[in-house]
């Protein structure tokens, strides 16, 4: 053997420890990698079940927001009712304090009384006259309003 034969015998092995040194660490790298692919795996697996899951949610939340918004609409035509009511109440409010004022100016004067029935005798019979036009009117759109609804079209 010579020089040359021995020292090409000596990278070889010196290859061959490099080589199986090298080895180790790469089929371990190479485990790891397998760890963290399924890993992946069974994340993605769990993942399609929770976004189908959010998914209902969502729609179910939207759902109820249509729900709220429906209601919403309701309780806006109830206080536009209400506040009618209210307008309707400060008239009436108004009127019996002028009422209230009248009757005490005619208590104090028989000049002013007459006048003070006179006036009220004819506030009272336009009041009657109104009252009587207002029912007329609520029973016919009532009525309207009933036709309507047995003829199913609803406004």
């Amino acid at each position: 053997m010579s020089g040359g034969e021995i020292a090409a015998l000596i990278a070889a092995v010196a290859f061959l420890l490099l080589v199986g040194a090298l080895s180790v660490p790469i089929l371990r790298l190479r485990h790891t990698i397998d760890a963290a692919t399924q890993t992946l795996n069974d994340i993605n697996d769990r993942t399609g079940p929770i976004l189908g899951n959010v998914n209902t949610s969502v729609e179910q939340v939207n759902t109820a927001l249509g729900q709220v918004h429906t209601t919403l609409d309701g309780v806006n035509l109830q206080l536009a009712r209400v506040d009618t009511i209210t307008s309707h109440v400060s008239q009436v409010t108004a009127n019996v304090a002028n009422l209230a004022t009248v009757v005490t100016s005619a208590a104090a004067n028989p000049l002013v009384k007459a006048a003070a029935f006179g006036y009220g005798v004819r506030r009272a019979s336009a009041r009657r006259r109104a009252e009587e036009q207002e029912a007329e009117l609520r029973s016919r759109l009532k009525a309207e309003r009933r036709d309507r609804r047995k003829g199913g079209v609803f406004k």
